[in-house]
């Protein structure tokens, strides 16, 4: 069975993403078409752009590894998405669709809902179909994609606690979507910058050791499922 680019692409993405490839170890064409039951060709058109994205590095006498973010560079992707987020949210009052409004507002009622219940297991999903959606009402491919590979990289370089209050930030989403719906780009901004600067208190950098890495390689499970790859 052959695989698209993308999907092999995603896959490694979000294994690397998961800590199955840890931070500096090197990504073999062979071992990596071995593994998701693919030609190397995909796997190479994958590694060109997730080295693109900065999840991949080419070294001499090593080739392809996994990069090794700094500490500096961990914390200018919470900088960056606290600029671009309230941005994406003041586009998106002006070129939403009303089937963005649908979407975003069925996902504030399930998250209210699971939040008031205290049912924690989905609401960090749906957070992130939120603000993927808000993103993409944006109606900026440029700013989506850039905001999609923020999520990436803050996912794989930080952990994030649950909110205090889970009630209170989904409180705040449907706040955002509120002003999304009115067309009010300000209030849009300003209530997702507010939200996107407490959300941020809760990240904390990843420093797992090698023997959680080894863990993650042992039980991971492959080959991929091509039908609920997302990205």
């Amino acid at each position: 069975m052959r695989i698209p680019a993308h999907s092999v692409c995603t896959a490694i993405r979000d294994d690397i993403v998961a800590g199955v490839h840890p931070r500096g170890s090197r990504l073999t064409e062979e071992l990596l078409a071995r593994r998701y039951g693919v030609s190397r060709v995909p796997v190479r058109e994958a590694l060109r752009t997730l080295e693109a994205e900065g999840f991949v590095v080419t070294r001499r006498h090593a080739g392809a590894c996994v990069a090794e973010p700094t500490e500096q560079e961990a914390a200018d992707l919470l900088e960056m998405r606290m600029l671009l987020e309230p941005l994406g949210a003041a586009r998106a009052a002006q070129r939403r669709t009303e089937a963005h409004l649908k979407v975003l507002r069925g996902l504030v009622r399930l998250g209210q809902e699971r939040a008031r219940r205290g049912n924690s297991d989905d609401l960090r999903s749906l957070g992130g179909w939120f603000h993927e959606t808000l993103a993409q009402a944006s109606g900026s491919p440029a700013l989506t994609s850039v905001l999609t590979q923020l999520r990436h990289k803050i996912a794989w370089m930080y952990a994030v606690d649950a909110p205090v209050s889970p009630v209170e930030s989904w409180t705040e989403h449907g706040a955002i979507v509120d002003a999304v719906a009115r067309g009010d780009g300000e209030r849009a901004r300003a209530v997702t910058a507010l939200h996107t600067e407490r959300a941020t208190g809760a990240h904390r950098l990843r420093l797992g050791s090698a023997g959680e890495r080894a863990d993650r390689v042992r039980n991971s499970q492959h080959p991929v499922n091509t039908a609920g790859l997302r990205h």
